[in-house]
């Protein structure tokens, strides 16, 4: 096999009180890549497609990971990356973390699978962090492992999987504009108050105990953010009526996805989701700013092969 093309799916990082570590994926939104072997050695972009993205290999956040993984492994062959971007850069629900999954994970099946999945999250994690200027892992992960990932350490790195509630369904919507992962980092406090992280930590872990019981009412006591959202919030014009709204209209929780501007709901099935997702178009069609919106199962699968 000498080419392969893949869907390399949108995540959700954060998830409220998970900030760095927690992420899950979504199903139907994503890029998709091909990546084909050649004789020439090296990494080469040769096609981007859907956003104005730098084709040079080292701007790239695709060609980045891809470097990490070609350095190590040092193929007697080369491999060209063609990037059909669906998410849009600065949208908050991975479109870096897509590219950098992508190049990786294509690389390594057409190179019959030497690397497992924690060691393509690692490669990926360079790739990210030309996007961010720091290395996490939070929506790599859940786009190579698929459903709810817990990143426990980067390093060395350790992703854990958590279990997905059957009928749980993400709400999605995006306005259009952008927010960059670095300027949104700057702007989160140095310290914050003993008594936040108490809070915070309480509900992270009564929301991974929640996931592992199918228990929606504790999911929709735990999602709650206490430390990052009401810095990020700021930057996301109407956060607070999209979220009332949504949570008003059956949502079991609602946040910033990644660091903005989207904003996530999660909810028990998919007839409250679209229930939310209408609640949430409500909210930004008497604004003047264009938006797309989502609703889907929560991914399982992660990346994946279509041809």
């Amino acid at each position: 096999m000498n080419e392969i093309k893949i869907f390399s799916p949108a995540t959700v990082a954060n998830v409220a009180c998970g900030f760095d570590v927690l992420g899950f994926c979504l199903d139907t939104i994503g890029d998709e890549m091909t990546i084909r072997k050649v004789d020439k050695k090296g990494i080469f972009i040769t096609k981007v497609e859907g956003f104005n993205l730098p084709t040079e290999t080292e701007l790239n956040v695709a060609g980045v990971s891809a470097l990490a993984m070609y350095e190590a492994v040092n193929p007697d062959c080369g491999f060209e990356i063609e990037i059909r971007k669906n998410i849009k850069p600065g949208s908050g629900i991975g479109s870096s973390a897509a590219s950098a999954v992508g190049s990786v994970f294509g690389m390594n099946e057409l190179l019959g699978k030497p690397f497992n999945k924690t060691e393509l999250t690692a490669f990926a994690i360079k790739g990210e962090a030309l996007a961010s200027q720091c290395e996490h892992a939070d929506n790599l992960a859940p786009a190579i492992f698929g459903g709810f990932t817990l990143v426990k350490s980067v390093s060395p790195l350790e992703v854990l999987q958590i279990p997905v509630p059957n009928n749980l369904y993400a709400t999605i919507i995006h306005p259009q504009i952008e927010i960059k992962t670095s300027e949104a980092r700057a702007i989160l406090p140095k310290q914050v108050p003993l008594q936040d992280v108490i809070t915070q930590w309480s509900n992270f872990g009564s929301l991974i105990h929640a996931l592992h019981t199918n228990d929606y009412p504790l999911i929709k006591r735990s999602l709650h953010d206490v430390i990052i959202e009401p810095h990020r919030s700021k930057l996301i014009p109407y956060f607070d009526d999209v979220k009332q709204a949504a949570l008003k209209h059956g949502a079991l929780g609602s946040g910033i996805s990644g660091s903005g501007p989207s904003i996530f709901s999660l909810s028990e099935g998919i007839e409250k989701a679209k229930n939310v997702e209408e609640a949430m178009i409500n909210v930004y069609s008497k604004t003047n700013i264009k938006f797309d919106t989502y609703v889907c199962k929560i991914n399982t699968q992660g990346i994946k092969i279509i041809e």
